[in-house]
């Protein structure tokens, strides 16, 4: 039976983190929110469970994986969840590393969302404009570079060899990794021209996923939706900055 991988329609967001896990497994998912109503899918299929007055254990938002009866909310804990079924996590307990690694880049990911929306998610982007261009600021000077240092850190310590984050082998925090750089590429071009130079193993680890068979095919294919102002990775010209 296929999973049921539920997320907003129009946006890639945090749900394309599970995405790229699943296709990269080719493993059989229904992307709900984007199917048709007629069909039993769609976003109000999604809401449906969301606003549920009887089912037990609830999400409180998406995105949220449902596996049969089974209902795992959160990118990082449904990924924890994936990772051994499909082959992109190890089956023993050095899981839990590779699962710390993708809450460190799920810290990271919400520093993203918060240059172009630092008050209140609840508001428009041009009602925060100029707390927004303090906060990229930051970001880009300050929070950017100290992720990043560790990740090539932990890709340069890695006692199985620089290919990987994690052993010798790929897993679903690599696939989440090639996400992140080209999220950034495509909100703050200007201060990632430089990215390959101070970061090459991460640029490396990015060209080595973006070659892999399956996610070359998704990226080509109209399951991949395009970055765009509604998601986490959003270019505003006026946020974005050449570092040196």
């Amino acid at each position: 039976m296929a999973y049921e991988l539920h997320y907003w329609d129009g946006l890639q967001g945090r749900g394309e983190f599970v995405r790229l896990t699943l296709e990269q497994a080719r493993s059989p998912y229904v992307d709900v929110a984007r199917g048709r109503a007629e069909d039993g899918l769609g976003t109000g299929a999604m809401l449906a469970l969301i606003e549920s007055k009887t089912e037990p254990y609830i999400p409180f938002a998406p995105p949220f994986l449902k596996d049969g009866d089974l209902i795992v909310p959160h990118t990082a804990n449904i990924l924890h969840y994936l990772g051994p079924k499909l082959g992109l996590a190890p089956q023993d307990d050095r899981r839990y590393v590779v699962h710390g690694l993708q809450l460190t880049i799920a810290d990271f990911v919400t520093e993203v969302h918060d240059t172009h929306h630092p008050i209140a998610s609840r508001q428009y982007y041009e009602e925060q404009k100029e707390a927004s261009k303090a906060r990229a600021t930051e970001f880009l000077d300050h929070r950017l570079p100290k992720f990043m240092r560790y990740f090539e850190r932990v890709l340069t310590q890695n006692p199985r060899g620089d290919a990987h984050l994690f052993g010798d082998a790929l897993t679903y925090v690599d696939l989440s990794m090639f996400q992140v750089i080209e999220g950034l590429r495509y909100a703050f071009p200007r201060a990632m021209k430089r990215f390959d130079a101070h970061y090459p193993r991460l640029t490396a680890l990015h060209t080595r996923v973006a070659a892999l068979p399956n996610i070359e095919a998704y990226l080509a294919s109209p399951r991949r939706i395009p970055f765009n102002e509604t998601g986490i990775f959003r270019h505003y010209p006026e946020l974005d900055k050449a570092l040196r």
